[in-house]
């Protein structure tokens, strides 16, 4: 099993920290998407024509994009995917709020005050902040009355919302604004199998200063 990944991408995160909750091995292979590597002939033909990271391949040939798409299909069959259908579609509910209202936000403003962006776009940056902010309230709304998002217990949910929201200070939120979810991040944390942080930014992500 390859995972095509930039090691900086919380998206990628996502997938290495489910890989090491269930103590799967696999290939990593680095793809530089600022260099270009994702956008390759070969890369958008054969493996992902969104060329985007990550990019699992789970036998030789058959790839699988979008990050909560590799975690329902690594999930198959374990605990953090439910069998009851009601708490199964939950977790779809939380990986497609996720991708709607977290990552498009805390992702793109984390991404942009950490490589200089932010400073380009200072509206557009203070509107994706407000947006993040929301998408932690509704969390933290939940997580005022549930230790994890679904069923009571750990799910591919809490690692897919885990992996933007634990950098989030990165973007310049204080997550002391929202203790649930600063309990829920440390309940995950816990877990056997976690990862450390993410890898910083390559020299070639960032715009060079005016």
């Amino acid at each position: 099993m390859r995972l095509y990944d930039y090691a900086p991408s919380a998206n990628g995160y996502k997938i290495r920290l489910l890989l090491s909750w269930l103590d799967k091995p696999y290939e990593l292979v680095p793809v530089d998407i600022f260099a270009g590597e994702s956008h390759t002939d070969d890369f958008l033909r054969h493996k992902n024509p969104h060329g985007r990271i990550p990019v699992l391949e789970p036998e030789p040939g058959r790839f699988l994009a979008e990050s909560n798409a590799i975690l329902l299909f690594l999930a198959e069959g374990t605990p953090l995917l439910p069998e009851d259908r009601f708490e199964r579609a939950q977790v779809h509910q939380w990986l497609f709020f996720e991708q709607n209202g977290l990552e498009p936000n805390l992702g793109t403003a984390r991404f942009w005050k950490l490589t200089g962006r932010a400073a380009l776009h200072p509206e557009t940056f203070r509107l994706r902040l407000e947006a993040a902010r929301n998408a932690l309230q509704a969390m933290e709304r939940h997580l005022q009355h549930h230790p994890f998002f679904v069923g009571e217990r750990p799910t591919v949910a809490d690692i897919g919302l885990y992996g933007f929201s634990h950098v989030a200070a990165d973007a310049g939120i204080n997550l002391g604004d929202f203790p649930a979810v600063s309990a829920w991040l440390a309940r995950v944390k816990a877990v056997p199998g976690h990862i450390g942080a993410l890898a910083p930014y390559t020299a070639n992500a960032h715009v060079a200063p005016s």
